[in-house]
Parts: structure tokens; sequence; C-alpha cells
């Protein structure tokens, strides 16, 4: 084990034990939603795997410790410091590992931390992708680059709908990570159930799933898996709302010039404005839809 990691004594009981263990992500709770409702979902996750037969490893770095399993009181810290704390990628981690400094961390970064930890199966809201206006800004998220060579499996909703979902599926393609979309053929994004664009392979079951991402590690691949899992039907979206939200909230970005890393939370908390709290409620609810098929896939996977 890598003299970094904490493990909490939950999770290292469960790795030791051959128990199913899936991994949740920070930045969601820092980054991603207001107080107390970041904290109230992040607490709804961990008890939603442990439902559906997984035990949660939610994932940051607190005093410079790569941390697999967090306390209640560590996720209450996350949510209450909100973006004062470190929203944490790939670069970021060896700068606060040495400053022994907290952070929050993003999907990439995650998947580093639970591949070290020896969890293969993560979940998630939606992973970043290729922004749009990208052939002139470059602005690429490192969580594509990460699922191309750190072996962890990510359960989403898709790309987040403010991306460019056609080119963030390209970026995919090129770089060899399989796009599974459970029960449908189609992308979800995020807050919507369709997007126009299709994945490679429409699975039905958590233990086909389980196959899938089994083959991947036995044939020693370097790279990850992404499965794509719609919101469920009654919380999704009308995609002309959501649409009109986020080309209101990119306009504002682009005035405000507001770039890289601070992108994402700007247009995510804007778009909720702009619906109301409406967007709120349902990535709620597609964070929990995501954790209890994770679950499930990990139980499947012996």
């Amino acid at each position: 084990m890598n003299q970094h990691i904490k493990l909490s004594p939950k999770v290292e009981a469960a790795l030791k034990e051959g128990r199913p263990v899936i991994a949740l992500e920070s930045t969601i709770i820092s980054h991603g939603m207001p107080y107390p409702q970041n904290v109230e979902t992040a607490l709804k996750c961990e008890a939603a795997a442990r439902e559906c037969g997984a035990e949660p490893a939610t994932i940051a770095v607190i005093g410079g410790k790569l941390c697999a399993g967090l306390t209640e009181e560590e996720i209450d810290y996350l949510g209450r410091e909100g973006t004062k704390v470190t929203k944490a990628s790939r670069r970021d981690l060896p700068i606060l590992v040495a400053k022994k400094a907290d952070g929050a961390t993003t999907v990439a970064a995650t998947m580093i931390i639970a591949a070290l930890a020896g969890i293969k199966v993560f979940a998630t809201g939606g992973i970043g992708g290729v922004h749009r206006g990208a052939e002139t800004t470059m602005d690429i998220s490192a969580d594509l680059e990460e699922m191309a060579q750190t072996p962890v499996a990510v359960v989403c909703a898709g790309a987040k709908s403010i991306l460019d979902l056609g080119l963030t599926l390209e970026y995919l393609e090129t770089k060899g990570v399989p796009v599974l979309g459970y029960g449908t053929k189609e992308l979800p994004a995020f807050y919507t159930r369709q997007s126009g664009f299709n994945v490679d392979y429409k699975v039905d079951s958590p233990e086909e799933i389980a196959s899938f991402i089994n083959a991947q590690r036995e044939m020693d691949y370097p790279g990850g898996m992404l499965i794509a899992n719609p919101i469920p039907e009654e919380y999704a979206m009308p995609k002309e709302t959501i649409d009109a939200a986020i080309n209101q909230a990119l306009k504002e970005a682009g005035e405000q010039g507001i770039k890289g890393k601070e992108t994402t939370p700007f247009l995510l908390a804007r778009v909720c404005e702009l619906t109301g709290g409406e967007s709120l409620a349902s990535n709620i609810q597609l964070v929990l839809n995501n954790v209890r098929l994770a679950a499930k896939i990990a139980a499947a996977m012996g």
C-alpha cells in the first residue's frame, strides 16, 4: 500500500475480506452543491451503497493524506468549507501531499486514489469532458485522460450537459475507453436522458457490466471503463429547459472571464439558480442512482 494512502477502518476491513467497495468523490461535496445539501447527499450516498451491498469509500485529501473513507466529521468539514477547499485533480495531489494540505478530489484524482487503494468501481454524478469551444481554448478535462490510463470503472449520468458531448465521446474513442449505456444506447446528458449521441454498447444488468470490467482487468488494460446511467425518468428535466439555462450560464461565464477549473462550479451553480433549484434536486437523485448501480456492479464482480 502506498505510504500516503490512509484507509478508514471500515474500508480497510472490507478490502482485506474481499467484500465490495466503491469509491465516491468529494468535489461534489465542496464544489458541486450548497451546504447543507452537499453533506446530506454525501451521507445518503454512503447509506445507499451499503444498502446495495458495498462499502463506500468517500475519497479526499485530508492533512496531506490520500484518504479512502472519511468520517462524518470530515465530510461535514468539506461541506462547510466549500470552495475554500482546493479542488484537486491529478496535478494537485503531490503538492497537497507535500504541503500536508486538504483537497476535494475530482473524478481524475478520485480514480487515482481509488486505484492506489485497490478499489475498482467509482460512482459520481457526471464526468468532465471536452468543453464547448475547445477547438480554440483546448479546455479538456483531465477526467478523460485519467480514464485512459487508470484501471477504475466510472459510473455516471453521462457527461455534464454543459460540455460538448459529441467531442467528449470522440475523445474517449480515441483513447480506447469503452463507453457503456445502462439500459440505453444513447449517452445520457446529466440532467436529461437523451443527448443525440450513441454509446459503444448497451448493457442491461450489473452482472453484465461486472463481467466486462473483470475481463478488462484480466487483460491488464491500463485504462478504465465508463458506464453511463440515465437519470431516473421522474427526475429528468426537459431538454429545452436545461439547454436554455446552460446557454445563459455559458454566456455569463464568457462575459465574466471565468475559465479553467472554476468553469464547472460556476456553470452548475448558475444553472441551479436559473432553474429555480430544480437542477439541484435532479443532481442529487442522479448521484444516488449512480451509487446504487455502482454498488450492485461491485457486488457482482466477485
